[in-house]
C-alpha cells in the first residue's frame, strides 16, 4: 500500500486564496495529497529548516511545483489531510497531523455553535499555515463559499470585505478598537472568534460594549484549533483538569500524532486525552477557566505564579495599553515576576508601585511584579501569539542599565 504524499504549499493567501482552497479541498476529499501550508513570509533559512523537519515530497510556489528529495519521509497517519507546524513559542516546531474527519468535525461544530448558514462568508486575516487561519478555509468550504483575504487588517479592509464572520487574535481586536471606524467594523460581523492568546477582560468588555459579537475560543493545533467556546466545549469534545491541574481534551477533533515523532505523540496523550501545556479548572456547570501555561509558570520564593493571571489584572490598569508577564532569573528568589508593559502614553508610563498594588488587590502578594520593563510593542509570533522566548529574554535582560526598567 502506497503512503499518501505530503505536498508543501508556499503561496500568499492574499493573492492565491483560490488555489489554497483548491488543494485543501482535494486533501479533505482524498483526491489530492495531504497539504503542508508554509508561511511565505518566513525567511528562506526557516523555510528550508521546516521542509527538512517535515519532509514533504513536493513544494508548490508561485513559480510552479518542484519535487523534493527528503532524507527521510515517514508515512503519514491514516486519513491525514493536513500537517501543520506548531507555533514553536517555547521550543522546536512539530508537525501535527490532522485528519480530514477531525478538521470537518471541528469546522461543523464551530459553524453550528455560531449559527452559521450556507453562503455566509469568512474574512481571512490570519495565515493558513497556522490552524486558526486554516480553519477559516475549512469553514468556508463547508459553507460553500470562498474566504475574502486581507493582507493587513484595518477598519477599511474589515468594512469592505462584507463578511459575516472572522477569526482574530487579541492584538488585532485591540488595534481595531483604537482605530477610527474600527469599532463599527467589528460590530458589523455576525460573529468574531477570538483566541490564540489570553484575552484580557478589559479588551473583551470594550469589544462587546462596541457591539462586537465576540466568542472566546480555547484550543491548539492538536485540537484542530479552538474546541472550547466561551468556556464550553464544542459538540463531541470533552474537557477535564488532570491531577496536576493541566487541561486535558478528548474527542473527534484530536490530531493523529506528530509527523515522524511517535515518542512525542505518545508523551502528549493520557489514553484518549490530549494533555495540554495549560492549567485550568471547571466549575459546576462544566465551564472551563484557563489559568495560563504550565510552562509559563513563575516560581518565585517557592510560590507558583501563573503569568496569564497576573497579565489579566495588569491589563486593566490605567496607562497600560498592552502587557505580558515573564520570569527573570534571580539568585535569591529563583525568579522575579516581571511585567512587560506597552504604555498608553510613553511619556507618562504606569508606575511599578501602582501595578503592584493592583495585583495585590486581586492576587496573593507574591504574584505582584517586582520588575517593570517598558517596550513599544509586545513581541509576537507570526501567528499573533506572544513570543514567550522573546518575553523571557526581555525579562532576563531587565537588570541591564538603560533598559527602561524599574525594580522594587
Amino acid at each position: 500500500m502506497t503512503s499518501r504524499r505530503l505536498h508543501a504549499v508556499l503561496l500568499p493567501a492574499s493573492a492565491r486564496a483560490g488555489r489554497l482552497l483548491e488543494v485543501l479541498a482535494a486533501a479533505l476529499d482524498g483526491t489530492g495529497p495531504a497539504v503542508l501550508p508554509v508561511d511565505p513570509r518566513l525567511p528562506p533559512d526557516k523555510v528550508a529548516a521546516l521542509l527538512r523537519a517535515l519532509a514533504p515530497g513536493t513544494l508548490e510556489t508561485a513559480g510552479g511545483t518542484e519535487r523534493l528529495a527528503p532524507a527521510h519521509s515517514p508515512a503519514l497517519a491514516p486519513g491525514t489531510a493536513v500537517v501543520i507546524a506548531t507555533s514553536g513559542s517555547t521550543g522546536e516546531p512539530k508537525g501535527a497531523e490532522l485528519s480530514a474527519a477531525a478538521l470537518r468535525h471541528s469546522a461543523t461544530a464551530s459553524l453550528g455553535r455560531l449559527g452559521g448558514r450556507p453562503g455566509e462568508r469568512w474574512l481571512s486575516c490570519l495565515p493558513p499555515s497556522h490552524i486558526s487561519g486554516l480553519q477559516v478555509f475549512v469553514r468556508s468550504l463547508l459553507a460553500g463559499t470562498e474566504p475574502v483575504t486581507a493582507g493587513r487588517l484595518d477598519a477599511a479592509a474589515a468594512a469592505a470585505a462584507g463578511c459575516q464572520y472572522v477569526s482574530l487574535v487579541p492584538t488585532q481586536v485591540r488595534h481595531l478598537l483604537d482605530e477610527p471606524g474600527g469599532p463599527a467594523a467589528l460590530a458589523a460581523f455576525r460573529g468574531i472568534l477570538l483566541g490564540g492568546a489570553a484575552v484580557p477582560d478589559g479588551l473583551l468588555a470594550q469589544a462587546r460594549a462596541a457591539g462586537a459579537r465576540v466568542v472566546t475560543t480555547y484550543g491548539m493545533t492538536e485540537t484542530c484549533g479552538g474546541c472550547v467556546y466561551d468556556g464550553l466545549p464544542l459538540d463531541g469534545v470533552s474537557v477535564r483538569a488532570g491531577p496536576d491541574g493541566r487541561i486535558q481534551l478528548a474527542g473527534p477533533v484530536l490530531f493523529s500524532g506528530y509527523r515522524g515523532r511517535p515518542d512525542l505523540s505518545a508523551a502528549a496523550m493520557d489514553g484518549p486525552w490530549f494533555v495540554t501545556s495549560d492549567l485550568g479548572s471547571l466549575d459546576g456547570a462544566g465551564r472551563l477557566t484557563v489559568r495560563g501555561r504550565a510552562d509559563g509558570m513563575i516560581n518565585t520564593g517557592g510560590e507558583k505564579v501563573a503569568t496569564d493571571e497576573v497579565a489579566a489584572v495588569l491589563a486593566g490598569c490605567p496607562g497600560v495599553r498592552d502587557v505580558a508577564v515573564a520570569g527573570r532569573p534571580d539568585p535569591e528568589w529563583g525568579e522575579l515576576v516581571t511585567a512587560i508593559v506597552v504604555p498608553a502614553d510613553p511619556a507618562d508610563p504606569p508606575a511599578l508601585a501602582a501595578l503592584r498594588a493592583a495585583v495585590r488587590g486581586k492576587l496573593p502578594d507574591f504574584a505582584a511584579p517586582r520588575a517593570l520593563v517598558l517596550v513599544p510593542a509586545i513581541p509576537l509570533l507570526r501567528s499573533g501569539k506572544p513570543d514567550l522566548l522573546a518575553l523571557r529574554q526581555l525579562a532576563a535582560g531587565s537588570d541591564r542599565a538603560g533598559s527602561g526598567v524599574k525594580q522594587e
